[in-house]
């Protein structure tokens, strides 16, 4: 078992200048880079089963009004991350519409790059 301080170093960037910029703006071009296109999201919202292709996702995003633009607050934390040779997992918190989601993002490292092939989320009462 390996782990790289390098490696998490690169997917704390990817996290913030990707992931979370990415999901604040609204920008596809920005997920696009960060997901892996064959990555899946599961999880539930308000208590509602949650299950989307990155596509779908990607959909989603590009037809409602950012964060940004809606003024409504927004909030990322990166609490762990946890690699193992070229594997990883990302635990978050984001805050963002009226929503406060803990997020589960696993990483795979292809091509030298660190790629989310699967996010989990689960909105928590506040």
């Amino acid at each position: 078992m390996e782990t790289n301080n390098q490696d998490k170093l690169a997917i704390t960037r990817a996290l913030k200048e990707l992931y979370l910029k990415g999901i604040y703006e609204g920008d596809i071009a920005l997920l696009r880079e960060v997901y892996h296109p064959g990555a899946l999201l599961f999880g539930d919202i308000k208590g509602v089963p949650y299950a989307k292709t990155l596509v779908e996702y990607l959909d989603a995003v590009m037809n409602r009004v950012s964060v940004k633009d809606s003024g409504k607050p927004f909030q990322g934390d990166i609490h762990t991350i946890d690699v193992v040779n070229s594997i990883a997992v990302a635990k978050l918190h984001v805050k963002m519409y009226d929503f406060n989601y803990d997020e589960f993002l696993s990483f795979h490292k292809i091509d030298g790059k660190w790629v989310i092939v699967n996010k989990m989320l689960t909105d928590m009462a506040q």
